[in-house]
């Protein structure tokens, strides 16, 4: 009887090592990094790479990890039903042209869903929400800001009764663009929609899966997640 193949590592034709590869990509988007200053940094370290080779790892490399962060979360998140969902929608420049990322955040603060689109409307967020129930789940309530869309797609989707508007109700989602807003400056905004909703993705699942709450914790169990979370991330795709 044959033997079952061996799945492919994704590394099998680079020379460099999976672990360097690994911190490569989580320098570049963890930290308000350039090309250059990632490039610079592992100089330091003994480690001699171009800046065209962190962007090509962390092209190539970027959305495998993100995807298995993201798998291992709503395998053991779908099941919790006590979520509260913030909803917003931020403006993002793409050559002069404004357009609009859409997150949802729970009430811990980790990003469930993030999408690009050019309007801000009923079709925009209701494709939005779809997006975000079929994934996570339904929550037990949302809450959202003023902006008419979320209401009409939540009537149009029977939610109606779990939408929440309030002043300063939505500060949780507000809060979490700002990570995403230092990682835009620092890499000069984007180009194109297309690599926007790449980057936004990866950024959000790499975020979740460095949110230790250092603020909500004392100094050992800190240092415990952060050593945690280091070793899980170097496990990925292993």
């Amino acid at each position: 009887m044959p033997r079952p193949k061996k799945p492919h590592s994704p590394f099998r034709y680079f020379n460099s090592s999976p672990e360097v590869i690994r911190l490569v990509v989580m320098m570049y988007v963890r930290f308000p990094l350039s090309l250059r200053n990632v490039e610079d940094l592992l100089s330091e370290r003994g480690i001699d790479i171009c800046h065209e080779t962190v962007r090509h790892w962390w092209n190539r490399f970027g959305p495998l990890f993100a995807a298995d962060v993201r798998r291992q979360r709503v395998s053991r998140m779908r099941g919790f039903r006590q979520w509260r969902w913030h909803l917003d929608e931020m403006y993002v420049k793409l050559n002069g042209e404004m357009v609009y990322l859409w997150r949802a955040v729970d009430q811990e603060g980790e990003i469930l869903e993030s999408y690009v689109t050019k309007t801000r409307d009923k079709a925009a967020a209701l494709k939005f929400i779809k997006k975000a129930l079929k994934r996570h789940g339904s929550p037990e309530a949302i809450t959202t800001d003023g902006l008419r869309s979320y209401k009409a797609a939540m009537s149009e989707l029977g939610n109606a009764d779990k939408q929440e508007i309030g002043r300063w109700a939505n500060n949780r989602v507000e809060n979490s663009h700002l990570p995403f807003r230092r990682r835009e400056r620092a890499m000069l905004r984007f180009r194109q929609m297309k690599s926007l909703q790449k980057f936004a993705s990866l950024h959000a699942n790499v975020h979740n899966h460095f949110n230790l709450e250092r603020h909500l914790v004392d100094r050992e169990t800190y240092k415990t997640r952060r050593s945690a979370a280091l070793a899980e991330w170097q496990n990925l795709m292993a």
